[in-house]
């Protein structure tokens, strides 16, 4: 995928999130899966600094195998819908540093489920060309149905009467999360993917072990 400049203005990046929503693959791309990979980002410094961890984990059994942590410079603003560009900088540095590369990306953040069906699973997804799927805990977009409490249930994510993600039930009692197709998976297999890396915490061991590592967390 030919790359884009980092130094857009937020109107320069809604048009590079329109043109490139359509490279977007929403049906299943997959080969064989074994490894999955974690993906997420914290701040440091009054957000000065950027920290993006990524954790690769073997599949089935969800063990950590390989993981990488880089700190940037924070090289653009929070603004609620374009955060791709203020977060895959360094994640892109981080990808670099893996020496075993994931099968699947679980991103901590959105993909179809996003005002322009481009949400940083997506972004990451399209420029690695690497299947991707969005795990966010909370909505950006949409509406859906009543979520039975019950685990692994889940009910469509509706915006604009497109189905644009669900709304997962991954564990009994708990909150939902938000799960949607980042690139080369389709909306059912993310959920199926998403369940497949949960085990007795309500986010799946991806995010949880790159959260870890991204917040600093022991």
């Amino acid at each position: 995928m030919e790359p884009h400049s980092w130094d857009l203005s937020p109107k320069e990046a809604i048009e590079i999130q329109k043109q490139w929503s359509s490279r977007v693959v929403t049906s299943d791309q997959l080969g064989l899966v074994r490894r999955v990979a974690g993906v997420d980002v914290g701040f440091e410094d009054n957000n000065e600094v950027t920290r993006a961890a990524i954790v690769v984990l073997s599949y089935p059994d969800l063990q950590p195998i390989d993981s990488a942590l880089v700190k940037i410079p924070t090289c653009y603003p929070y603004i609620p819908g374009l955060l791709s560009f203020r977060e895959m900088p360094a994640i892109l540095k981080a990808y670099q540093q893996l020496k075993r590369k994931p099968d699947l990306l679980l991103c901590d953040g959105q993909g179809t489920a996003h005002p322009r069906r481009f949400g940083i699973a997506c972004h990451l997804g399209v420029w690695l060309d690497v299947p991707s799927i969005g795990v966010g805990k909370t909505r950006l977009v949409g509406s859906h149905d009543v979520l039975p409490d019950e685990k692994g249930a889940w009910v469509p994510l509706l915006d604009k009467g497109e189905q644009v993600g669900a709304v997962l039930r991954s564990r009994q009692g708990v909150k939902p999360i938000y799960v949607s197709p980042g690139h080369r998976v389709s909306l059912a297999t993310s959920v199926e993917w998403v369940m497949n890396c949960v085990t007795r915490y309500k986010l799946p061991e991806t995010t949880r072990h790159a959260h870890h590592l991204a917040s600093n967390l022991k």
